[in-house]
């Protein structure tokens, strides 16, 4: 499996490069003090460019760091203003696959949900709607393939709330293998945990070109190598 961020890079232009990103690498710097992707990827970019002085790299959105796959970073204030529009207004589709135990009750399904963000154990809970601060979470899912022991599902989000997808699978008694925090029954040994973002879809900010871009996971994985050998038929 390829682990070097030269050859993760997905896609990359004068305006935006897209990373699938490892379990484990944070996206921006946070209280760990590890260094985030976003100043490797400008030193990355200052010797792949030979760039003199400093170099511009936005983030667009967020990947939580246990998770893996598709993160989109702007090169230009100009595509990182017009980016973080495009999430706001909903306009960029993100996907993912999860890796759970439990199969779900239907194979198709559409998970809605209000969920309250807990800052101080940086973790989504589903509460009721009239909840102060409760905010609603929308996606779907379909499941893919089986293993012996698990299910893969692919993901749609709607919304874009913190820990959506771990907190609402979790309410419908499939947290994601390895998940600790949303009631998986053990960790994965390297930390992780088997939701890897896949598939983003998109009208570039700045030339208007139709983007879409599939990735599989990165890292070596038993699993993830099982379904993406026995085939993941994600649409």
């Amino acid at each position: 499996m390829i682990l070097n961020i030269e050859d993760r890079v997905v896609f990359e232009d004068n305006h935006l490069l897209i990373l699938n990103k490892l379990p484990g690498e944070i996206v921006q710097g946070d209280k760990t003090g590890d260094e985030p992707l976003v100043e490797t990827l400008k030193r990355f970019l200052k010797t792949k460019h030979n760039k003199p002085g400093n170099v511009f790299l936005g983030l667009t959105h967020r990947l939580d760091r246990p998770t893996s796959g598709l993160v989109i970073f702007a090169k230009t204030s100009k595509a990182l203003t017009r980016c973080t529009i495009m999430f706001s207004e909903k306009k960029i589709k993100k996907s993912y696959l999860a890796v759970v135990k439990q199969k779900p009750k239907s194979q198709l399904g559409t998970l809605e949900n209000y969920l309250l963000k807990n800052e101080k154990l940086n973790k989504s809970f589903v509460v009721d709607k009239d909840r102060k601060g409760a905010k609603l979470a929308n996606l779907t899912y379909k499941f893919i393939n089986s293993s012996d022991n698990y299910q893969l599902l692919e993901i749609d989000l709607k919304t874009g709330r913190h820990h959506q997808i771990r907190a609402q699978l979790s309410k419908i008694g499939c947290p994601i293998k390895g998940d600790l925090k949303y009631g998986f029954n053990r960790p994965n040994k390297d930390g992780s945990i088997h939701l890897h973002a896949f598939k983003i879809e998109f009208e570039h900010p700045v030339s208007k070109e139709q983007i879409k871009l599939t990735a599989v996971p990165a890292h070596k994985d038993p699993i993830w190598n099982y379904f993406i050998n026995s085939g993941m038929n994600a649409s």
